[in-house]
């Protein structure tokens, strides 16, 4: 037995025994629990229990539907942890594990750690462990390292929520779990975040869709909320009785039920809760809830609870019509100008913006992500322009830009005289720029982590205090942020702090990359249309120069497709822009510059002595070749003799194929 096995079954008998621990009181109950009820030998080591497949299929079998349900939420949270070394876990109430995503390279070592399919981790068996522990409490939790009771168990940490079904029992558990990990347990508390968030959402999801035939309440206590996270979502027949309710629900109805006294309350448990008045817990019946859709603006769809008193927002979806009746097919919701000017019939951008839409009077903060140049930037511009405070400042700060020894200054502002160097009448700053508008902060994943913390009691006040100022400066701002790095891998290497992470991503919109976008040439004939010859004339493309555009990757995405438009219009001698006159890498030629040496024969011949491919008519191209040789093969001095720009001469030059006759030789620019 090693060292550490040793000295955490020495912890667990003498906590056993009544001794004082440092763990958390669940996790001491827990101990107590093992050893008083379920009867576990804490010097004993067990092999996982892993049941066969006949047990496992009754298990799976029992859950298909609501696994079927899960199962979208549970990849989701995969990919959030992805190659984080994480393995996820859905178990069913019994603590059975009937679903199971991780990576098939560690098979093996899951499978001997018992984080597999058809594991049991009910407390009974396998003692302290995260989804036993979360089955007993009804609570989400972490168990971590030396947490578990199993001596076995000490090098994994897990960390598991509970999920109910829409009568308030629980259903399953979602567990995430990981062979190693740091050893500070506050290391697991991004993951606990993760697992609550994707568990409510399964319990939600699992709720609309067994009553997706009745009225659906969603509540929140802030407007902004209602339509795109609401907290308590219920289930209501035609007459006005709870049908279901997912755990947050359940527990404001108890709440509720215990405040209005013992006539209410009496025998009130969760199954209890079924078939109650709508009115017996809010002040509004069924006949209110058409009142509540989405065409009303949130902050007009006020409801109070009936005893306390408390105000909350309301979203209602209506039952679909009955059959035999038509069922109107509903018009998708018009974008608001802004937002429907980034895109042209681009699935992935008309999700991202139809969301944005919903979201550009709010008060939260958003988060963009999406690959450098995807135009992050421009869709906060359209929400900012969209909303009701287009009229006052948009403020973009680039914190990949600002020098660290600056930038504090430059983003809260300054006193007269706060420091040597400092303007006479002060500074305003970026963020009080900002007051009224929109705060745009780019690329803050860059952001030092100094400034990581003021700029969060920012957020959390809404004030600033300039450097040199004692009192603080209220602020009204609207912030959106925007990045290219992973923020949560960032949070993990200590780069970049949890609770700033939190405060700016009250949503996240993704933006596409141009690759996977559908509208290409609308956006080239977009850019296109906003450049003009030094005549006024407008640009078109020749059908090659659009099929290399549509070829390319576009890894510099839509900043690089503009930069490659305005190098073909300025190089372009008409209106009409050709394959030669796009960069050489929408080309697949090679550089015009080559590393060589002394230039080859070809460089000093006369226009005689040039192979006879080159001879005969040739459309200025004698008169280039013998500028060329006259001046040494000196591009740049061949142009000013023919007067024309260098650009111009080294299109002409693949245009008559001298760069390949060379054969690489180096041309002098």
């Amino acid at each position: 037995m090693r060292r550490e096995q040793a000295a955490h079954i020495d912890e667990l008998v003498r906590a056993a025994g009544g001794a004082a621990t440092r763990r958390d009181a669940v996790i001491q109950e827990s101990w107590r629990r093992c050893v008083s009820e379920h009867h576990l030998d804490p010097e004993v080591l067990r092999e996982p229990c892993i049941l066969t497949a006949t047990r496992l299929r009754e298990h799976r079998d029992a859950m298909e539907e609501f696994t079927h349900t899960a199962r979208f939420g549970v990849e989701t949270l995969y990919r959030q942890v992805a190659g984080l070394g994480y393995v996820l876990l859905l178990t069913d109430a019994k603590g059975v594990t009937v679903d199971f995503i991780g990576d098939p390279t560690f098979d093996n070592n899951l499978m001997r750690a018992g984080l597999y399919l058809g594991a049991d981790w009910n407390e009974q068996h396998a003692g302290t462990c995260a989804v036993g522990t979360c089955i007993h409490t009804g609570e989400a939790l972490v168990v971590h390292q030396t947490d578990h009771f199993d001596a076995t168990h000490i090098p994994l940490t897990c960390t598991a929520a509970p999920v109910y079904d829409p009568f308030g029992a629980l259903a399953a558990v979602l567990d995430i779990s990981a062979l190693r990990s740091p050893e500070p347990k506050e290391s697991q508390f991004l993951a606990l975040q993760f697992v609550k968030g994707v568990a409510n959402k399964i319990e939600t999801a699992n709720l609309v869709n067994r009553f997706r035939r009745e009225w659906i309440v969603k509540l929140a206590a802030s407007p902004e909320f209602v339509d795109v996270e609401p907290s308590y979502v219920l289930a209501v027949d035609g007459a006005g009785r709870l049908l279901g309710f997912n755990n947050a629900a359940r527990q404001l109805l108890l709440r509720e039920a215990a405040g209005q006294g013992a006539g209410l309350a009496a025998g009130l448990a969760a199954p209890g809760l079924v078939g109650r008045r709508l009115g017996d817990f809010f002040q509004l019946d069924v006949d209110d809830l058409p009142r509540f859709s989405h065409a009303l603006p949130a902050a007009q769809r006020l409801v109070r609870l009936a005893g306390s008193g408390t105000p909350l927002f309301a979203a209602t979806l209506a039952p679909p019509s009955r059959p035999g009746r038509a069922i109107a097919e509903p018009a998708a919701p018009a974008l608001p100008a802004p937002l429907a000017a980034l895109f042209r019939d681009d699935p992935a951008m008309r999700q991202v913006t139809a969301r944005a839409a919903k979201l550009v009077n709010t008060q939260m903060s958003l988060l963009i992500t999406g690959e450098t140049g995807s135009g992050k930037e421009y869709l906060a511009k359209a929400i900012h322009a969209a909303g009701a405070r287009a009229a006052r400042p948009f403020v973009p700060v680039n914190c990949a830009a600002l020098p660290e020894s600056l930038v504090e200054g430059e983003l809260f502002g300054y006193e007269a005289g706060a420091f040597t160097g400092a303007a006479a009448r002060g500074k305003k700053g970026l963020v009080l720029e900002a007051d009224g508008g929109t705060l745009f902060l780019d690329e803050i994943g860059d952001m030092p982590l100094p400034l990581q913390t003021r700029l969060l009691r920012v957020l959390a006040e809404r004030e600033v205090t300039p450097l040199g100022r004692s009192k603080p400066v209220p602020v009204n701002i609207r912030v959106i942020a925007a990045t290219h790095r992973d923020l949560v891998d960032e949070i993990k290497a200590g780069r970049f702090r949890e609770d700033l992470y939190f405060r700016i991503s009250g949503a996240v919109l993704a933006l596409p990359a141009l690759r996977e976008r559908r509208d290409l040439d609308w956006l080239v004939s977009r850019l296109i249309a906003g450049r003009c010859d030094a005549g006024g004339a407008r640009f078109s493309l020749s059908e090659a120069a659009r099929a290399a555009l549509a070829a390319h990757g576009w890894p510099g995405n839509i900043r690089e497709l503009a930069n490659a438009l305005d190098y073909a219009c300025a190089v372009a001698e008409s209106g009409m822009i050709g394959l030669d006159d796009l960069p050489d890498r929408l080309q697949g030629l090679a550089p015009e510059r080559a590393v060589g040496g002394a230039l080859p024969a070809m460089a000093r011949a006369r226009p005689s002595d040039l192979p006879c491919a080159l001879a005969g008519p040739s459309n200025g191209r004698d008169e280039l070749i013998a500028a060329l040789a006259a001046q040494g093969w000196n591009v740049s001095a061949a142009a000013r003799e023919l007067g024309l720009d260098r650009t111009t001469v080294h299109r002409r030059m693949r245009r008559f194929g001298l760069v390949a006759q060379r054969q690489g030789a180096s041309l002098i620019s």
